[in-house]
């Protein structure tokens, strides 16, 4: 891949982000007698939403959110000055409700409306019918959205500029018989893409003719959930690819430049969950050929204010080829701000106001390395599908200059089922890639979220992947590095490495249990001259004992459970010896002490780690969530059912706390609604067969046989909501 060398820069000091003033004495600014914003309606939700408001109150704009029931009380709407209730929870009675978006802002006396990312932020439709009732859309023009929004149409303005195209079928008509032959002449594997939306949504690999069909009427099927529009383009699959994308902006005089690149290659789903920008491994040149098309794409429909170009990078051949452009704020603008020094919302909103860009291309810096990590409550083992639920335990890094947290969410916040999971944004700065990098690792390890699974754990073991650390990055890396980024039950190895990991914290989790139980005790004892509640409780003639059964959730079995019985003994001056299995080497002697909140320091071995606890009630069960060293572990255990002043007992066995359901049951992977049913309760399929297709966050999932049988128990139907873990059939053999 000798045309993708490694560029070497000489690394420049931290830069920070400066606030230009937006005035040019060269220019005549468009409407100069017009007044300027003070007022925006944010017509969105969550972090997008709270980062908009953060820079309009440091403007001394005035802002207004919107909301749908389900966010009524979200961190969006505390943020803003004022808030207008605009429907239901789904997002195409709320979010997605223009009309009710329009009498918002004429109720607030709003001025402008930001449409964030998501939702309307691309519909031409909704900009133009801003600028119509006397609103400023801050955002490109309506007939921009309109020729870069449909990827089929972009695709032809870029292929009459003379921009490199994937070969494909880019045209109007969509019969599914027109659409398997083209894709037969291009030949497979094909990439079945929505023409309007983004995130991934909607797009299917197809890898033979057999699963063209089913996979373009899911397509089909999932674009239209998400974008309200069906239609479909069909282009060839490159195998090895990379997503390389170019942050562009321009204002109303003509003028647009780009801001470098960000690589968005690590994905899952086809949705990005790490970026980092500039773009490793590239020289100089390929950099300056990549800018030169942004900003003749740009430059192409008129464009002004935020986009941005993306890219796909055969690795193979080192060519470049335009995919699409998203004609918005794109999620992961942080990492450009972070190397620029630039506020990308405070740019949006001058634009808006009639101003040139404060700087020329020649002006752009280029300023060390940044990575964003996007945090999402999703069920990694389970296909990364996604996870609702409270966040009963919240507590991001702390932030700095060179460390941002992006979110909409607080601790006790529901992720609903409504929207996307992402929780928050993690986006750290370093003076090189791998000190970025090393920084990135950290924040990790310290962000901690209890009450719903994420891919926290997930992003860390990628992050310390020695390719991924090497910059040796595309769009298949989760696949390509499965073998270390998951564990297979299988491996016995390492599955006992990763169970012993478990065990230790279980150990360090139980003792900071009892030291937090007897702060309480102390507590509500205040007073009390009783030796029985002491540190160590008194008995006669022995070291006061308890046993927990906690319940460890193995994600290498992929949701399977494991009971790990502890063994508790107090022991004088605060000391715990903790027991976990029959061998000497799993008991341990901790020292705790409630540094405090949810805090410890846990001494063994003359080692002292710093420990973070979270405990918290849900589904009948005590949960606690544990946080040492790089460590994260989730347990259960049933309240009222640990064993004290025993010194052996019987325990029951990781079956007994399998699940209740009978064999054969098959229940849904994540809450979400059954969108359509395809077999009849009672007929016979094989192994592997779809049954019924569910839809949580606009994303669908086929539900299949896990055997062949006869189908039993099928009650749901088509538009019912279904809960996680609830039975949906069963199949007898």
């Amino acid at each position: 891949m000798s045309s993708l060398t490694y560029l070497i820069r000489r690394k420049t000091r931290p830069l920070p982000l400066r606030f230009r003033e937006f005035s040019s004495n060269s220019q005549k600014l468009i409407n100069p007698t017009s007044a300027r914003i003070e007022k925006i309606l944010i017509a969105n939700r969550g972090e997008i939403a709270c980062r908009i408001i953060r820079t309009a109150k440091r403007l001394g704009i005035r802002t207004v959110a919107v909301y749908s029931d389900a966010d009524e009380s979200s961190l969006h709407v505390k943020s803003a000055d004022e808030a207008v209730r605009i429907g239901p929870p789904p997002a195409r009675l709320s979010y997605l409700s223009a009309p009710s978006i329009i009498e918002a802002a004429s109720r607030t006396g709003a001025q402008a409306i930001h449409p964030g990312y998501g939702f309307l932020s691309e519909s031409a439709d909704f900009a133009q019918l801003c600028e119509n009732e006397g609103f400023t859309f801050i955002g490109p023009p309506a007939s921009a959205i309109r020729d870069m929004g449909d990827k089929s149409a972009s695709k032809r303005i870029m292929g009459a500029a003379g921009v490199p195209l994937v070969p494909g079928y880019h045209g109007d008509e969509q019969d599914i018989d027109l659409m398997k032959l083209e894709a037969d002449k291009i030949g497979y594997p094909v990439l079945i893409k929505p023409t309007h939306g983004g995130g991934g949504k909607g797009m299917r690999i197809v890898q033979s003719p057999n699963d063209f069909v089913d996979a373009f009427i899911g397509a089909q099927r999932e674009a239209a959930a998400s974008f309200g529009i069906n239609t479909i383009l069909l282009e060839k699959y490159i195998t090895k690819p990379r997503h390389i994308e170019v942050q562009i902006f321009g204002d109303k005089y003509g003028n647009v430049i780009h801001l470098n690149e960000r690589d968005c290659s690590v994905q899952r789903r086809h949705q990005k969950i790490i970026e980092e920008a500039p773009a490793p491994n590239i020289s100089n040149d390929f950099r300056l050929h990549l800018g030169q098309a942004a900003v003749s794409a740009a430059k192409a429909v008129s464009y002004h204010s935020a986009g941005t170009v993306e890219f796909i990078v055969d690795t193979v051949s080192g060519q470049f080829y335009f995919m699409e452009m998203n004609t918005r704020l794109q999620v992961e603008h942080p990492v450009t701000e972070m190397i620029v020094g630039q506020d990308l919302v405070e740019w949006q909103i001058h634009v808006a106001n009639g101003e040139p860009l404060p700087i020329s291309q020649s002006q752009v810096p280029l300023s060390g390395h940044a990575f964003e990590a996007r945090i999402y409550a999703e069920n990694v083992p389970k296909g990364f599908l996604p996870a609702t639920g409270t966040l009963h335990h919240y507590h991001p890094v702390q932030v700095s200059s060179e460390v941002r947290v992006e979110t909409g969410v607080e601790q006790g916040d529901t992720v609903s089922m409504h929207y996307d999971p992402m929780i928050a944004k993690l986006v750290v700065w370093g003076e090189d890639r791998t000190r970025a990098l090393i920084k990135m690792k950290d924040c990790l390890s310290k962000f901690q979220v209890g009450g719903l699974p994420t891919n926290i754990d997930f992003l860390f073991k990628l992050a310390n992947h020695e390719a991924f650390e090497n910059g040796e990055v595309e769009t298949h890396f989760i696949e390509m590095h499965k073998d270390d980024l998951f564990v297979d039950p299988n491996d016995q190895l390492s599955s006992q490495v990763v169970y012993n990991a478990a065990v230790h914290s279980a150990a360090f989790a139980a003792a900071c249990v009892c030291e937090k139980e007897h702060a309480v005790m102390k507590e509500r004892s205040a007073g009390s001259a009783s030796v029985w509640y002491a540190n160590p409780p008194f008995r006669v003639n022995h070291y006061a004992k308890r046993t927990m059964e906690l319940e460890w959730e193995d994600e290498s079995s992929k949701g399977g459970s494991i009971l790990v019985p502890v063994h508790v003994t107090y022991l004088p001056k605060g000391k715990y010896r903790v027991e976990t299995g029959g061998s000497s080497s799993s008991d341990l002697e901790l020292n705790v002490v409630h540094l405090r909140d949810h805090d410890y320091r846990v001494e063994h071995g003359g080692i002292s780690t710093i420990v973070s606890l979270s405990v918290y009630q849900k589904d009948q069960m005590e949960h606690i969530d544990i946080w040492h060293g790089s460590c994260h572990h989730h347990f259960k255990r049933r309240k009222g059912l640990d064993l004290a002043d025993v010194d052996e007992s019987d325990h029951k066995s990781a079956a007994d706390v399998a699940s209740s359901h009978p064999p054969g049951t098959v229940v849904a992977p994540m809450a979400g609604l059954v969108v359509k049913v395809l077999v009849e309760d009672g007929a016979n399929v094989v192994d592997g067969q779809p049954i019924l297709v569910l839809e949580a966050m606009k994303m669908e999932h086929v539900v299949k046989a896990t055997s062949a049988g006869c189908i039993g128990g099928l009650r749901v139907s088509a538009g019912q909501q279904v809960s996680d873990g609830i039975a949906l059939f069963s199949i007898k053999g």
